[in-house]
C-alpha cells in the first residue's frame, strides 16, 4: 500500500504542478478530481449542488460516477490515467 500511496502522491503532485505541454480538458480535470476525492475521502456524500452551481454540480456528478470504488483502486486508476497521457 505504501508504494501505491507514494506513486499516487507523486502523480497528484505532477498534476498540480503541471506546466508546459500538459493542458488537460475540463472533462479530464473532472476525472482526475473524482478519482482523487474517491481515493482520499471515499464515496461522495451530501446533497447534489443546485442548478446554478455549475462547477460544484459537475464535480459532484463526476465523483458520484466512481462511487463504490475502493481507495486503492481509485489511486491506481489515477496513476494509470496520468501514465496513459504522458
Amino acid at each position: 500500500m505504501s508504494d501505491l500511496k507514494t506513486r499516487f502522491d507523486e502523480a497528484v503532485s505532477y498534476i498540480q504542478n503541471a506546466e508546459g505541454d500538459f493542458k488537460p480538458s475540463n472533462e479530464l480535470k473532472l476525472e482526475f478530481y473524482a478519482l482523487y476525492k474517491q481515493a482520499t475521502e471515499g464515496d461522495v456524500s451530501g446533497k447534489r449542488p443546485g442548478m446554478m452551481d455549475f462547477v460544484g454540480r459537475a464535480k459532484y456528478d463526476a465523483w458520484e460516477k466512481v462511487k463504490g470504488t475502493s481507495s486503492e483502486e481509485a489511486m491506481q486508476k489515477y496513476i494509470d490515467k496520468l501514465e496513459s497521457l504522458k
